[in-house]
């Protein structure tokens, strides 16, 4: 008898151990969020869809059938019924420039500008409001996106603001009226050292005012009001809120120099930093190449930097350098294989021109060759086939000795290709950030241009994917918060949209539509494949457990409604380490 109660009671300490122990796994395992009765868009390896995903702290849970994920629920667990909506990862931008974008509007709104004469009435605006002698700057306003599509001349600069030094600023390039050229010292002498030349009157030999890759030699005196950090700082975080608006959870700023990158760090180390930010700092190519191995060597040891950590920082990283390798299809100056041909757009008048190369070869070796010894990923701004070209053959050059894949070298902006390259890129392991909204806005110019054949490797998106390089979509955001307002627009449905029609907005037809992605590469396109490029892949990109939960709930169901409506899409909730940054009003 005395046995038997032994047993019972040893039976029941049992049964309440094990009790306890089934509530404990229990209350690990309880979701704290959970999102059911929709269609989660997972971006895994298979592209699986579920019905409901569960959040536990910053980490996905469990993503499945409705009843297997609404099991871990507890007290206390929020609950939202999706009513069929679709659920993606949080998107990523793989090309912004946020600290500058966050500022260009700061001293003073800045109309949309579309013609010449737009341009012209704003001059005179700025001229009227700061008087003779102030400089008047007009920057990123593009000339294949004005109606006449060409530069403002030095004349009607002149008349616009005879008593002011005028810069109409297209990146490396410009036009300058003729007292900007007096106060710079840019006469019929003057002589370019480096990349870079000067248009000129064939008959007179005078500076004709437009500036190819020279606007460092224009002595630009800023005119608007300066900024505290403090005001820095609040326009930033009132990007991100916006970038949250459109689904954006994680960027790459692919130019930050220190300023920006403390900007950063304070924000996180405060628990401001809503939007994961990885880094390419800005490296300039010129100066003494031991300067540069320095500068490398101590990036690389930062403890932000890929290379000094085992894993990388959940908000911040620096992933490598990026430089200039020429200049832009939207100014004349990219660096093309063939002639850019005589053009009244864009002022071209010598028939062998092909564009600028602001770093030779012979140069570039050796940097790219110091950034790959230090784990860092390189990359430039290469927008023609000749830019391309040349990097990529740096690049197998360096990979003989020094294998490079695993620094995931990337080409930027890389808009002109051919297939060579693309085989080219392939086999390197060579990535790529291009943004569709230059082919939205630009390819209407582009074929007057160059005419469609030339423009068959342009933005070759399908061939790209079919090759297996890794390719991730961005914007390349430079100026003003609003996600269609801004230059370039960084609404990434947009993007998406463009990517899957190859429609572009001043066109009836698409630009070359066998280069069309499917809906499911497009929302790769702006995921996975940007998690990888940004080394971000084991923490971000796609929907799956143990992955942290940036997330985003749209109105469209990006996989079967029709093309159109997918530029339309509205982003509903996005969370970030499953916390709600952003709920549609």
């Amino acid at each position: 008898m005395r046995s038997t109660m032994r047993l019972f009671r040893s039976l029941i300490c049992f049964i309440t151990a094990w009790l306890s122990f089934a509530q404990a796994v229990s209350a690990e395992d309880a979701a704290d969020l959970i999102l059911h009765n929709g269609k989660i868009v997972t971006v895994d390896r298979d592209f699986s869809v579920h019905e409901a995903i569960a959040v536990r702290g910053d980490k996905i849970l469990r993503v499945g059938k409705n009843d297997d994920v609404l099991a871990l629920g507890v007290e206390g667990t929020e609950v939202v019924d999706l009513g069929g909506k679709m659920v993606l990862p949080g998107l990523i931008d793989s090309h912004t420039h946020p600290n500058s974008a966050a500022m260009h509007e700061f001293d003073h709104p800045i109309p949309d500008m579309q013609t010449i004469a737009d341009v012209l009435a704003y001059i005179r605006t700025r001229a009227k409001t700061l008087g003779e002698g102030k400089w008047i700057v007009v920057r990123q306003v593009f000339i294949t996106r004005l109606r006449e599509q060409r530069y403002p001349t030095r004349a009607e600069l002149d008349e616009a603001a005879p008593s002011n030094p005028v810069l109409f600023s297209t990146g490396p390039d410009a036009s300058v009226n003729s007292l900007a050229l007096k106060l710079s010292g840019i006469g019929k002498e003057f002589q370019v050292t480096g990349a870079g030349h000067i248009e000129r009157d064939p008959a007179t030999g005078e500076p004709t005012g437009i500036l190819r890759s020279c606007t460092r030699y224009v002595k630009v005196e800023s005119a608007i009001k300066p900024a505290a950090e403090e005001d820095r700082v609040r326009r930033l975080l009132e990007l991100f809120a916006d970038y949250h608006s459109v689904g954006i959870t994680s960027i790459a700023d692919r130019d930050a120099d220190g300023s920006a990158v403390d900007r950063y760090r304070a924000l996180n180390e405060h628990g401001k930093l809503s939007v994961r930010v990885s880094v390419s700092r800005s490296l300039d190519p010129n100066g003494p190449l031991d300067a540069i191995e320095e500068k490398l060597r101590e990036l690389a040891a930062n403890p932000l930097s890929i290379p000094s950590r085992a894993k990388a920082d959940a908000r911040l990283q620096i992933v490598g350098v990026k430089t200039y390798l020429d200049g832009g299809m939207l100014t004349g100056s990219a660096y093309l294989r063939q002639p850019w041909g005589v053009s009244d757009i864009y002022s071209i008048r010598d028939p062998e021109y092909r564009g600028v190369l602001m770093i030779p070869r012979e140069r570039l070796l050796p940097i790219v060759r110091a950034t790959v010894e230090n784990g860092l990923q390189f990359t430039a701004h290469s927008v023609g086939d000749g830019a391309c070209a040349t990097l990529l053959d740096v690049y197998e050059e360096v990979n003989k000795t020094l294998p490079i894949a695993k620094t995931r070298p990337c080409l930027t902006h890389a808009n002109f290709q051919g297939r060579d390259l693309i085989d080219q890129a392939a086999m390197l392991g060579v990535v790529a950030d291009i943004q569709p909204a230059w082919l939205y806005l630009d390819a209407h110019t582009l074929a007057a241009q160059f005419g469609e054949p030339r423009l068959r490797y342009f933005q070759p998106l399908k061939s790209l994917f079919e090759s297996g390089v890794i390719v991730g979509g961005g914007s390349d955001h430079m100026q003003k918060i609003g996600s269609l307002r801004s230059v370039n627009p960084y609404n990434p449905f947009l993007g998406m949209w463009v990517a899957v029609t190859r429609q572009s907005k001043h066109r009836d037809r698409p630009l070359h539509a066998e280069e069309a992605l499917s809906r499911a590469q497009a929302i790769r396109f702006y995921t996975s494949n940007n998690a990888y490029i940004l080394f971000r892949e084991q923490l971000v990109g796609s929907l799956q457990q143990g992955k942290l939960a940036d997330l985003i709930v749209v109105d469209t169901d990006l996989l079967t409604c029709e093309a159109d409506e997918i530029r339309d899409t509205q982003v509903l909730r996005t969370y970030v380490d499953g916390k709600l940054v952003y709920e549609a009003k």
